[in-house]
């Protein structure tokens, strides 16, 4: 498992070398530029050649590339072009809320997801088997930003129950009491909409295990209904759903990007739409380098599970994928 380990782990770092250029490239292609967005009315062409040589935009693509990629590797991610203020005083405080937010939603996705689904499949059609097909077809229909919109109107302007946005009431900053209030519903939004296909997916994965020979087998040798789902069917059931999950978590970043904005929440998603309106290209290119750099890190969880669950991973390690 360690060869299998290592190859997907210098396979990121390539895939991470790839999106820092393509990130730079597109960066510099966008229209308008920081400068654009600084220049003072009735500033000299002089000075704003002075600005420019300042921020180290007059030289050639490939050398700025160069010289930013030698920072990054050096956990520097540079200053804004606005007010010299370092990249990563914004981007951690972001990081680390954005990853309060979208873990709590992604763990309590899957506590509910893969016991319902289970349970789904072995009682097909009755009436929890639809109430998760119509949370299903809810949660496909609905647009993050739309749910979101409607649960603050429905639980902060009309009921007044939950607080309306942000992450701490003014005054409590730090209180988990505040926090959590202030959660609920963007956690609930993004529950709901990742309750759509993991339900889904686990109900469908169970079933296909559940029709195998092995299982009917297991079967008619008595084994108890108990035994035959938890400790002969589960095990090969949570193979499709843990490779779905790495697949899955780029769309997690973005729906919890959309959220952060609905909700006003302090993440990447809402620092990203704020860096993307002032053109701090800076910040932008660091928001997507670890944005990157967490869905990554999902996908190689997700093959460090899926090797420890399908022992034929380990096998292909060493002759060969299968």
């Amino acid at each position: 498992m360690a060869e299998f380990l290592i190859r997907r782990v210098l396979q990121a770092v390539l895939v991470l070398f790839l999106v820092s250029i393509v990130t730079f490239g597109l960066m510099h292609l966008a229209p308008g530029g920081p400068i654009q967005m600084n220049i003072a009315p009735g500033q000299s062409p002089a000075a704003i050649q002075q600005q420019i040589h300042n921020l180290g935009l007059d030289k050639p693509v490939p050398v700025q590339y160069y010289e930013w990629l030698g920072r990054l590797a050096h956990g520097d991610f540079g200053t804004t072009f606005k007010a010299p203020i370092p990249v990563s005083a914004l981007l951690w405080p972001a990081l680390k809320n954005t990853l309060i937010l979208m873990t709590t939603s992604w763990l309590i996705t899957l506590a509910i997801a893969i016991p319902w689904g289970i349970y789904n499949s072995t009682r097909q059609y009755g009436l929890s088997d639809n109430t998760a097909a119509l949370i299903g077809y809810a949660g496909f229909a609905m647009p993050a930003f739309w749910f979101g919109i409607i649960m603050q109107v429905t639980f902060s302007l009309k009921l007044d129950l939950l607080p309306l946005s942000d992450m701490y009431s003014r005054g409590q900053e730090g209180n988990i009491i505040s926090l959590i209030q202030h959660m609920i519903l963007p956690v609930t939004v993004l529950v709901v909409i990742g309750l759509a296909g993991y339900l889904r997916y686990a109900r469908a994965s169970m079933l296909d295990v559940l029709g195998q020979d092995y299982v009917r087998t297991a079967r008619a040798k008595g084994v108890s209904e108990r035994k035959v789902l938890f400790k002969h069917a589960l095990r090969n059931a949570l193979i499709p759903i843990i490779t779905i999950l790495g697949l899955d978590l780029p769309g997690i970043v973005a729906g919890a990007t959309l959220t952060e904005t609905v909700f006003n929440w302090p993440g990447m998603g809402r620092l990203f739409v704020d860096m993307a309106f002032a053109r701090e290209y800076s910040v932008l290119m660091a928001i997507t380098i670890m944005i990157t750099v967490v869905v990554i890190a999902g996908n190689l969880l997700a093959d460090f599970l899926y090797a420890l669950v399908d022992p034929r991973v380990q096998v292909g390690a060493r002759g060969g994928d299968v």
